[in-house]
């Protein structure tokens, strides 16, 4: 997916800069640095040039810009909003057909943000699969034990929302390649959100040997 990543202060550069650093094919467009152009002017411009783009600003700003050069959800870019100080991702266009749910996820998971997805067809999947994983395991390995975990629970793919891990994996390859593979959305949780949580773990001595949790999934 190409994408464009908006930045419309000093502040949404860095953000961007970090956005960018975990995407393929992106690339920061700074208003800021393009004294010339207006941010409506800008996104005019871009909007029908790029599969995805990302507002490093609030939900509003980015729906007034793109408003008058939606069409429909069938060509419309994957648009994603993003608050300067890295809280939420929010899928705001296309975000089903278009991919920017997916987006949402693939970004909260760089910076450590709250994915936020409102799509009937994703807020209607019950389930998410917790992965903790070997250090370089394949891709197959991977999936292999997400088809054979879901028949033991009788559930398909289909009802899952998003698979997480712990963000020690984030450059787990075989990890990250399994999900995009099976167009799951990945997340990366943080290693103190998963010690502090009080719930029924049970727990794992290899994990608490190797990375100090009592568990990752």
């Amino acid at each position: 997916m190409k994408i464009a990543i908006i930045a419309i202060n000093k502040k949404g550069e860095a953000l961007a800069k970090k956005i960018k650093d975990g995407l393929l094919n992106a690339r920061i467009i700074s208003v800021r640095m393009r004294q010339n152009h207006t941010l409506k002017g800008l996104v005019k411009s871009i909007f029908n040039k790029y599969e995805g783009i990302v507002f490093i600003s609030a939900v509003g700003i980015a729906v007034r810009v793109i408003s008058p050069f939606t069409k429909n959800k069938f060509i419309d870019p994957a648009v994603v909003s993003v608050d300067s100080a890295g809280r939420f991702a929010v899928s705001v266009l296309s975000g089903h057909e278009g991919g920017a749910n997916r987006l949402a996820y693939k970004i909260a998971s760089i910076i450590g943000a709250l994915p936020i997805v409102t799509t009937g067809e994703e807020v209607n999947k019950r389930f998410v699969l917790g992965i903790g994983t070997r250090k370089g395991i394949s891709p197959n390995g991977v999936k292999t034990a997400i088809r054979k975990a879901l028949i033991k629970m009788g559930l398909s793919l289909q009802a899952i929302r998003t698979v997480a891990s712990v963000e020690l994996k984030k450059k787990e390859h075989g990890l990250i390649n399994a999900c995009s593979e099976l167009g799951l959305p990945l997340v990366f949780v943080p290693k103190e959100s998963i010690r502090h949580f009080r719930g029924g773990i049970s727990v794992s001595q290899v994990v608490r040997r190797n990375i100090g949790l009592d568990g990752v999934c």
